[in-house]
């Protein structure tokens, strides 16, 4: 797990490697224990490593090979590498590093760009042609790794994280209105390519592109999840979709144990890091390392599930740490986890994330974490009002959206009230083929697009601002490949997930299965009150937000009056989510 970053330039002019290095030094965390930066002519590169696969000194970045006249800067892990390795040592290439870096270099040289689809794990790369003066930039299936983008004329550069490109400098850092839309609507999901920053872009999951010497740039999606079943598939039973999937989540579970350290496991209490836990004890792991963090009730709702993770780290004897946040250590390192977010992220949890990964990186280098199981087995409360639905675009817009598109031009002044793009987008998606029931629409859209751009996106910022590794086998795309395929009657009993529960049921105590859902709670991002008030007040009315003019000022005083009257349908805050676009935006000097 690293961070990556490139300049590729289009006007003859030589790439400034003293940009390329205050680019790559903002990604010092995400790869605290080596970097290195390599530029010539018009081209340069920069990685920042965390060593996870190989700890030796040949698996250093930028890696070039000479003989084969490539070069390459990877971010991720391939975990079907050894089998790659295998194979292409049977066609003669001789390998000098122990890692997967070396094997996706050679990988390219001898499948050329189709090479991706034989890739198990998450990745986002730069590999280089020395002779034709091509770069090819790949991301995974899922986005578990990013990649983002700024473009012109004149060149491209791309990082890991949009606050590196920024500090490169010449970027337009005006707001974009479009992603101002989405974010505000649509529960701060912005899809690719845009972000809320006019000059930057984000290369969309499941895509290569390849650019020319002269700046020509052509994409290709590579992969497409698909919810069709054929007449067997609809009709299995019950039993054999629990029993197959189990098997699914063992090889994934079982894969993502490749690492030359320890791997823990960040464990909320729910089934779905319990049942990682349970999968990981199973295999024969010992001496497990697994964490909890809790924060303070506020408002009567309580801010931590240890009664349900302590209950797991018992069952399986694992060595296990409860990490209490209090609620001045809460207001005290905010702005620390804003600052790491790429892009501004509203869900309580960031920071909740961000402190458990200070003290698991304490620990650990790597960690299985149980994100993407509510998207892909249906355990959302959106998902059973969709059975049947017959205006399946306006019941998921009802339980998922913020505010619908009259609110959001109450809320944003003038140059911003642009057209309902979130809901196109929403509608566009729903209406196009390879899914015909209302339920899977809507897993389909969530699993490639808001997973992506809050979840994944989530974990990733937050345990890489430690230098933690964060797998994810509920994004092993076979596994989801396979559970697109079981029909939702299956995924969607029992309260969301049946099947899921169902096969956890050999693995796992039932008082995890049977509980009432939970959520990551921090109680007092939602019930804005005290020091977060004051916080969240002092950035709306500041002069930098007033010069910005991005809200009307009415209606934030409304929120400002009455935070805790003014909560979304999927429980946040709309004070939160406001307030939070400026602190980061701030936080960003933007």
């Amino acid at each position: 797990m690293c961070g990556i970053c490139g300049e590729l330039r289009f006007d003859e002019q030589a790439v400034d490697p003293g940009r390329l290095q205050l680019i790559n030094d903002r990604m010092k965390a995400r790869g605290p224990d080596d970097q290195g930066i390599f530029v010539q002519g018009s081209r340069g590169f920069g990685h920042r490593r965390l060593r996870i696969m190989d700890l030796g000194a040949a698996s250093q970045q930028p890696m070039v090979d000479p003989k084969l006249g490539l070069g390459i800067v990877f971010n991720g892990a391939i975990y079907n590498y050894p089998a790659l390795r295998g194979e292409l040592q049977q066609s003669g290439y001789v390998f000098y590093s122990d890692g997967d870096t070396e094997v996706v270099l050679k990988a390219y040289h001898a499948w050329g760009e189709e090479f991706v689809n034989r890739l198990e794990g998450m990745f986002a790369f730069a590999i280089w042609e020395r002779d034709s003066g091509r770069t090819f930039l790949a991301r995974d299936r899922l986005g578990i790794k990013p990649l983002y983008l700024t473009r012109d004329t004149r060149r491209l550069r791309f990082a890991s994280s949009l606050p590196a490109l920024l500090a490169g400098g010449d970027i337009d850092t005006g707001i974009d209105a479009q992603a101002l839309n989405f974010y505000l609507s649509f529960h701060s999901v912005v899809p690719p390519g845009r972000t809320i920053i006019n000059g930057v872009r984000k290369l969309a999951p499941a895509t290569t592109m390849m650019v020319e010497a002269d700046g020509r740039v052509r994409e290709r999606r590579y992969w497409r999840l698909s919810f069709e079943r054929d007449r067997e598939e609809e009709t299995r039973s019950f039993e054999d979709w629990r029993d197959g999937l189990l098997d699914e989540l063992r090889l994934a579970v079982r894969k993502r144990q490749l690492a030359a350290v320890n791997v823990g496991v960040l464990l909320s209490g729910g089934i779905d890091s319990s049942l990682l836990v349970g999968l990981m004890a199973e295999a024969g792991t010992d001496g497990l390392h697994t964490f909890s963090v809790g924060f303070e009730a506020v408002n009567d709702e309580q801010g931590n599930e240890f009664e349900y993770s302590d209950i797991v780290a018992a069952e399986f004897g694992t060595r296990h740490r409860q990490i209490h946040v209090p609620a001045d250590e809460l207001l005290r390192e905010l702005p620390a986890a804003i600052a790491a977010m790429s892009e501004p992220m509203v869900s309580h949890d960031c920071i909740g994330f961000y402190l458990l990964s200070r003290e698991v990186a304490k620990e650990c280098r790597a960690v299985q974490s149980g994100q993407g199981a509510d998207e892909v087995f249906g355990g959302y409360h959106w998902y059973p009002p969709m059975v049947g639905s017959e205006s399946p675009f306006d019941d998921y817009r009802t339980a998922f959206f913020d505010r619908d598109h009259a609110d959001y031009c109450r809320l944003v002044n003038e140059p911003y009230t642009v057209g309902d793009h979130a809901g196109d987008f929403v509608r566009d998606h729903f209406a196009a083929a390879g899914a015909d029931d209302p339920v899977d629409k809507a897993l389909r859209i969530d699993i490639n697009t808001m997973l992506v751009d809050d979840p994944v996106k989530r974990v990733d910022n937050m345990t890489m601002a430690w230098g933690l590794e964060a797998r994810v086998p509920f994004l092993d795309h076979q596994l989801v490949e396979y559970a697109a395929r079981i029909p939702s009657r299956h995924k969607l009993g029992d309260g969301g997930k049946k099947v899921l529960k169902e096969a956890a049921r050999s693995i796992i105590p039932a008082a995890v299965i049977d509980r009432p859902k939970g959520y990551f709670p921090v109680p007092a991002l939602k019930y804005l009150e005290g020091s977060l008030l004051d916080y969240v007040r002092d950035a709306l009315l500041s002069d930098a937000a007033r010069k910005r003019g991005l809200y009307r000022p009415g209606y934030i005083q409304t929120l400002l009056d009455a935070p805790h009257d003014h909560i979304t349908p999927l429980r946040g805050s709309m004070l939160w989510q406001a307030g939070l676009l400026e602190l980061w935006l701030q936080a960003q000097g933007v």
